[in-house]
């Protein structure tokens, strides 16, 4: 079963080509351990939101952007082998990093396994989401989740659909995953992007769902609370698999 090392992270703007110049130079030590593919994605639309929202998860001033990132990994085994690794031996990835200054303090992230995978997760732009989800919704959520692809999703043109359930999510001092979302006890933190052609094809589906919504149309009972999901538009910054 596919496993992700998720994350998000606050960038300044001005870093955008060499933080890219980074990506480029870590992958291949990433590659070596067992990583299967490596995919970081530059803000281009986030919605400030009256609770909770991309920006305050990371706490991203006026000068930088928010970077919704994964590595896929063939299980969780490799993944958690390939991360003590690399903490053992830190000056290679330092090394590799180099001058791509970003503040990691306020980067959050986790570990997740996939248990919703519809089409391909390989388009030019995406729709990231982060959402909390009581524990015992699993089911119900991923019900939910296959119901909008083929109802809504795909005959919109979206490429594909991908829900990551959090089964090793740290706690961090200023920020992380939880807080992000304001999970509450018993709740799990659910990582999902949606996989589009580019933004345009991305904003047309988006306006015609919200003018379903706007006419009536009837929306399933939700198995989370929607006012804590947060969600973004990323396009595109390093994709291994067309590196």
């Amino acid at each position: 079963m596919p496993y992700y090392t998720g994350s998000v992270t606050p960038v300044p703007k001005a870093n955008k080509d060499t933080y890219l110049q980074s990506l480029r130079r870590s992958w291949p030590l990433m590659q070596k351990r067992g990583a299967v593919r490596m995919v970081e994605t530059w803000a281009e639309d986030i919605q400030p939101g009256k609770r909770t929202d991309f920006l305050r998860a990371v706490q991203a001033g006026d000068d930088e952007a928010v970077v919704f990132a994964w590595v896929e990994f063939p299980d969780k085994a490799t993944a958690d082998a390939a991360w003590a690794d690399i903490m053992q031996n830190p000056d290679e990835m330092a090394q590799a990093m180099g001058d791509a200054q970003y503040d990691g303090k306020r980067m959050i992230f986790g570990g997740f396994e996939t248990f919703v995978a519809d089409g391909t997760d390989k388009g030019g732009f995406y729709t990231g989401f982060l959402t909390p989800v009581p524990q015992a919704n699993k089911a119900a959520f991923a019900k939910m989740a296959k119901s909008a692809w083929e109802e809504e999703f795909q005959p919109r043109g979206c490429l594909g659909n991908y829900e990551s359930w959090g089964v090793d999510v740290p706690r961090g001092k200023r920020t992380d995953m939880y807080r992000a979302v304001d999970a509450q006890d018993g709740e799990v933190v659910v990582m999902s992007w949606c996989a589009w052609p580019d933004r345009a094809a991305c904003e047309e589906a988006w306006r015609g769902m919200q003018a379903g919504m706007e006419a009536g149309q009837d929306m399933p009972d939700m198995p989370f609370d929607g006012k804590r999901m947060i969600w973004a538009g990323f396009d595109t910054l390093f994709d291994s698999d067309r590196a």
